[in-house]
């Protein structure tokens, strides 16, 4: 297979319409189709190659990560020299050892007893290069491996309403159902309490609804409630 048959290459930017290869060695997948020899976008978004199959991941509700964001990910590999962890954005976070509180000899330690496949961390982005490598690290007080509780995720794009002016949104809702709730940048919603359920359509409610007026209120007159949707 000739790799200089390819236009594109993976996390290239493509509008509908961009040829991503002439061949017919490739194969059109997500948000791609065929014409010809060719194999083109039909979304805005960033290219993925795997193998020969040729996709786009939209860039709508797609999380781009920032220097200092804070976000939820679940580690889903242990290397050698720190973590892999899955920030749903289109590249691969890492989580190195020296983004660890403490000092840590892998040649004595079990890093996956520390962080292991599986586990669901909060950390901060120390690091976007040019190559879109993301670096997280540990080292914010606020920092923390998660044990127990559910995780859910909504559109990212949303997630300024869903925490609301200063935290207000986020800050009422915890109050009100004595549910821990921390919110990553990313999308990724973490939370534990008695209420989980009750919090989960609270939130889904304010994504499906965040361009309402007076959502503020309207999501308080929920809380009260105890429901989102009372029965007719």
């Amino acid at each position: 297979m000739s790799e200089d048959k390819l236009l594109k290459n993976t996390r290239d930017f493509v509008a509908p319409g961009d040829k991503l290869v002439e061949s017919m060695e490739f194969l059109p997948g997500k948000n791609c189709f065929r014409e010809g020899n060719g194999v083109f976008a039909k979304r805005l978004g960033l290219v993925s190659v795997q193998g020969r199959v040729l996709s786009v991941i939209p860039l709508n509700g797609v999380y781009m990560p920032n220097r200092d964001d804070m976000v939820i990910g679940e580690v889903t590999d242990v290397q050698s020299n720190g973590w892999v962890i899955d920030i749903q954005c289109p590249y691969q976070a890492y989580l190195p050892l020296s983004g660890v509180r403490g000092y840590i000899d892998s040649n004595k330690t079990d890093i996956s007893k520390i962080y292991g496949v599986g586990d669901v961390i909060y950390g901060k982005i120390k690091m976007v290069n040019s190559m879109m490598s993301v670096h997280i690290s540990m080292f914010d007080r606020i920092c923390r491996k998660f044990s127990g509780g559910r995780v859910i995720r909504v559109n990212p794009a949303k997630v300024p309403r869903i925490i609301g002016k200063s935290g207000s949104m986020i800050d009422m809702i915890k109050s009100r159902t004595g549910c821990y709730v921390v919110v990553g940048q990313n999308g990724t919603i973490w939370l534990e309490g008695d209420k989980e359920s009750f919090v989960i359509d609270v939130i889904r409610y304010i994504e499906e609804n965040s361009a309402s007026e007076g959502l503020t209120n309207k999501i308080e007159e929920i809380l009260k409630r105890g429901v989102v949707h009372e029965k007719k």
